[in-house]
């Protein structure tokens, strides 16, 4: 990996890898509030509640499976080809190492001389 991330050549790649973590992260939200309408259901005592619930829940399972879909269609999930699955999140885990390691904040982050700039 390359530790210039000022240059814009080095940025290639970067917006698929962010799609498939926002809608992995999306994913396990959806995935949380299923399992909290599930269980609020399962404590609601009146009617109009459960009701609310129920549909709520509904919307969830529908939400879940569009997005799962999404990401099977993207190849970003690999639900049934756990091998190539565990091989995806490595490399996201290796890629995510190596983003970490990176000096985000350098003392010099001047690009002056770098581009065609009109002289004052």
């Amino acid at each position: 990996m390359i530790n210039d991330y000022l240059e814009i050549r080095n940025a290639e790649g970067m917006p698929k890898l962010v799609d498939a973590s926002l809608s992995t992260a999306f994913l396990l939200n959806v995935k949380s509030g299923v399992r909290n309408c599930a269980i609020a259901l399962t404590e609601a005592t009146t009617p109009e509640v459960k009701a609310a619930l129920r549909d709520q829940l509904d919307r969830g399972l529908n939400m879940h499976e569009e997005l799962s879909n999404l990401m099977i269609h993207k190849g970003w999930l690999h639900p049934v080809d756990l091998e190539k699955q565990f091989q995806m999140d490595l490399e996201s885990s290796q890629t995510i190492t190596q983003i970490a390691a990176m000096d985000l904040f350098p003392g010099d982050t001047s690009r002056l001389g770098t581009f065609a700039t009109p002289e004052k």
